[in-house]
């Protein structure tokens, strides 16, 4: 197909949902109340809702620009506006390709405990052994792991307003009613009212660099930025579509997701640990090891965890979906081959990349790479090094090599850009700096 024949979404509602989809997945589930309960509760969130507004929706502003200026995904997009810097654009589609195998692993996870839970087995889940036992066996973590990436591959292939658009449409709203649901059964818990109060004022005593810095962090993990995607939905984005508002709805999705996800989990762990929320561990020990005995300390804990795992499974499964469309654009620009063959390609890719990061946790348990384990350290090699990398360069590109005006000229074709005066600076000067602290600082050059 030619670039005129470009696949594109419905409208702004399709779009938004689907961007949003992207940006609501496992990290705003447990990454953001653990991060919450790290930094002092309200005042997290009330750092994390300025920087979303500020530099969360900058950073979306330019890579949905991008996307819809140059009508291309993220490997051919940089080139398009100036080839010095096409590698920008093949660094930034490595993450999603180094990103979607081993998310869909976690993923398989989520569906087996959803599958427990559904079945009547959640009790079996409060085992201290449940959750490595599992891991750490061959065959039943692939059999998850295939299911779920089969499913997302089902979808993509559909096509963007058939698959993509259409299946976002249907599982964000039931992802947010269940998610309340949730959340209003955990603050019901005897003594989890006060986890609720600590997680909505903020404590400016508790405020710090690490606070901006997490905060900082979890915009880039949750948003789906640095990474190819927005620039891939802006590609799918009509002309007409108002850029700025779209963003901020995008961020104000992802807000409302992350701070019901907080009251979800905040408050039932500050009743469950005797008034400790800092007591919530990170990554997966958090979902799949400590909340399924908080759930059994609950009352219908079976079912609320049920119906937990069951949110979980859709906020994973869009951002999957989101990850895989993304290597399917990119496949489909550079390789010049049908959307069909496009998907199988990055189906089969995916599964070979996939499976070594499942078995990481078992029978190559001792296969390391930089004292990692082979998921731990894909993680860590595209949120922590490449994605911090991808975001610098892409603020020196529009700051100073195709400037700003491209940026504004693109958004304003649609729509008046109130962040005008603003965005400037924030591209040239504020948004590199700070990403630079942040990339030292996951490099451990500095400390907080």
């Amino acid at each position: 197909m030619s670039n005129n024949e470009r696949a594109s979404f419905s409208g702004k509602l399709g779009f938004v949902l689907a961007a949003a989809g992207s940006a609501v997945g496992l990290g705003n589930i447990w990454r953001f109340p653990y991060l919450a309960a790290k930094y002092g509760g309200g005042i997290f969130l009330f750092v994390y809702v300025i920087l979303a507004i500020t530099f969360g929706v900058c950073l979306m502003f330019t890579e949905i620009a991008i996307g819809r200026k140059t009508n291309l995904s993220a490997i051919e997009a940089y080139g398009a506006l100036d080839k010095r810097f096409k590698f920008v654009g093949y660094l930034t589609a490595i993450i999603p390709m180094i990103i979607l195998p081993y998310y869909t692993v976690i993923g398989g996870w989520v569906m087996k405990y959803c599958a427990v839970y559904l079945t009547g087995h959640g009790k079996s889940a409060t085992s201290d052994t449940f959750f490595g036992n599992f891991i750490s066996s061959t065959s039943s973590p692939i059999i998850w792991f295939v299911l779920i990436m089969t499913i997302s591959f089902v979808i993509v292939l559909l096509g963007v307003e058939k698959g993509v658009e259409k299946s976002s449409k249907v599982m964000m709203p039931i992802l947010v009613v269940l998610s309340i649901i949730v959340a209003v059964s955990a603050i019901r818990m005897p003594g989890a009212f006060d986890g609720f109060i600590y997680y909505l004022k903020p404590d400016f005593s508790k405020f710090s660099a690490g606070t901006v810095l997490g905060a900082l962090g979890q915009l880039f993990y949750s948003l789906s930025l640095a990474m190819g995607i927005m620039i891939t939905y802006g590609s799918y984005m009509k002309k007409h579509v108002n850029i700025e508002s779209s963003s901020l709805q995008i961020a104000g999705f992802d807000m409302i997701i992350a701070f019901i996800a907080g009251a979800m989990i905040i408050p039932a762990f500050y009743a469950f640990s005797g008034g400790n929320p800092e007591s919530l561990s990170a990554g997966p020990g958090l979902m799949f090891v400590t909340l399924p005995k908080v759930f059994e300390a609950m009352h219908f804990g079976h079912i609320i965890g049920a119906v937990f795992f069951v949110l979980v499974l859709f906020a994973a499964l869009t951002s999957i979906i989101s990850l895989m469309e993304t290597v399917v654009s990119i496949v489909y620009d550079k390789l010049k081959i049908s959307r069909i063959a496009s998907c199988v390609t990055v189906w089969i890719g995916s599964m070979i990349i996939g499976i070594p990061s499942s078995l990481g946790f078992g029978v190559w348990s001792k296969v390391t790479i930089f004292g990692k384990s082979i998921l731990d350290f894909f993680d860590f090699a595209s949120n922590s090094v490449l994605m911090p990398i991808v975001a610098i360069l892409t603020c020196l590109f529009v700051g100073f090599v195709i400037k700003p005006k491209a940026v504004i000229d693109e958004i304003e074709s649609s729509s008046k850009f109130h962040f005008k005066k603003f965005y400037v600076p924030f591209i040239k000067i504020i948004a590199p700096v700070l990403i630079i602290i942040i990339l030292l600082v996951n490099l451990q050059f500095i400390k907080f």
